[in-house]
């Protein structure tokens, strides 16, 4: 039993008892009155004129009528009192029921929100790592319209120098003019070259190598003894590479199989 209850239940029995009392006390002054009006004296409580107590209740039944309606309202208090404790449980579970839900769904925000984070850095390397690899690019090959452009200068100055005959490009005695032109073609291919190589620009494609179909063109191929097959036989362009990069493949003639 719950203190509330067991605390109507002690004043509903002082209530009682004070009741009581006061219905004894009126009993005794109505036959007291009764006795002055007729002359009578008065009879004693243990007489058989004496009033019986239940007779005398008939006169006042609101406190019976208000002792009998607090019963029902003891039982309201009652269902009252339990209700509430049940709402209480039930509020309780509740109450657990949403902490519960209201961790995961935190938990599962904390988890997306670390799942985006993790994608926007992974995003932010790869654009950096980009970024890096195209400026590398654009420096490393900003001039390769540029070099492209020499290359036909270049060309030219080795079939100037292959036009000269090779005993004829150091005698200064008979030939003076060829071999000073000369001297002067050889001076500014080499000066060229150094630019070239001086930027990344080198030359590549010498008579003996393998054919690599990477970096060589094949424009023919002849028999040849004593060439390997397989093999590069003339040279009719140089090729140029840029930073490893194959700028203009090689134009060769390859050794055949006799």
């Amino acid at each position: 039993m719950s203190l509330r209850s067991r605390s109507i239940q002690i004043a509903r029995t002082a209530l009682r008892k004070e009741l009581q009392l006061s219905s004894a006390s009126s009993a005794q002054a109505w036959q007291r009155s009764l006795v002055a009006k007729n002359n009578m004296s008065v009879v004693p409580a243990s007489s058989s004129y004496s009033v019986d107590f239940l007779t005398l209740r008939s006169f006042s039944t609101k406190p019976e009528d208000a002792a009998v309606e607090e019963e029902p309202a003891a039982a309201a208090d009652e269902t009252n009192t339990a209700a509430d404790e049940s709402t209480d449980a039930s509020s309780s579970e509740s109450a657990n029921g949403g902490t519960d839900k209201t961790i995961a769904d935190l938990e599962q925000q904390v988890k997306d929100l670390k799942d985006n984070l993790l994608r926007s850095l992974a995003e932010q390397e790869n654009t950096r790592r980009i970024a890096k690899r195209d400026v590398e690019q654009a420096r490393s090959f900003a001039i390769s319209s540029f070099a492209k452009s020499l290359l036909e200068t270049s060309d030219n100055l080795s079939r100037a120098l292959d036009a000269v005959p090779e005993e004829l490009r150091h005698d200064h005695d008979h030939h003076p003019v060829l071999a000073t032109l000369y001297e002067g073609i050889t001076m500014t291919d080499d000066g060229l070259t150094k630019a070239f190589t001086k930027n990344g620009l080198e030359k590549f494609g010498v008579a003996g190598e393998k054919f690599d179909p990477n970096l060589h063109e094949a424009l023919f191929e002849y028999p040849d003894p004593a060439g390997e097959p397989g093999s590069i036989g003339q040279v009719m362009k140089k090729g140029f590479m840029l930073n490893q990069r194959v700028l203009r493949p090689a134009e060769v003639g390859v050794v055949k199989a006799p």
